[in-house]
């Protein structure tokens, strides 16, 4: 590969990796506290994985629950960019 191929090709990924992150910036900027109650939930959802099994059945509810509510959000994030 020729070097002006090979930064020729660092410059477009960087471009495209810089356009991304510009992306999800506003995508998380109009809606900071519905993007911030998904990343709390998700962060739940990981402690619940990482939980112990045996708890009763009530972990796996938990995470069934966790599991709706981060689906629930999303539609709201998604609905709200709608209307």
């Amino acid at each position: 590969m020729t070097a002006l191929k090979k930064t020729l090709g660092i410059g477009v990924l960087m471009g495209a990796t810089l356009a991304l992150g510009v992306s999800i910036g506003q995508a998380s900027a109009d809606q900071p506290r519905m993007h911030s109650a998904l990343d709390h939930l998700r962060a739940a959802r990981e402690d619940l994985q990482a939980a112990d099994r045996d708890k009763g059945g009530h972990r796996g509810a938990a995470l069934r629950m966790v599991n709706n509510a981060i689906a629930e959000v999303e539609r709201g994030i998604a609905f709200d960019r709608r209307h």
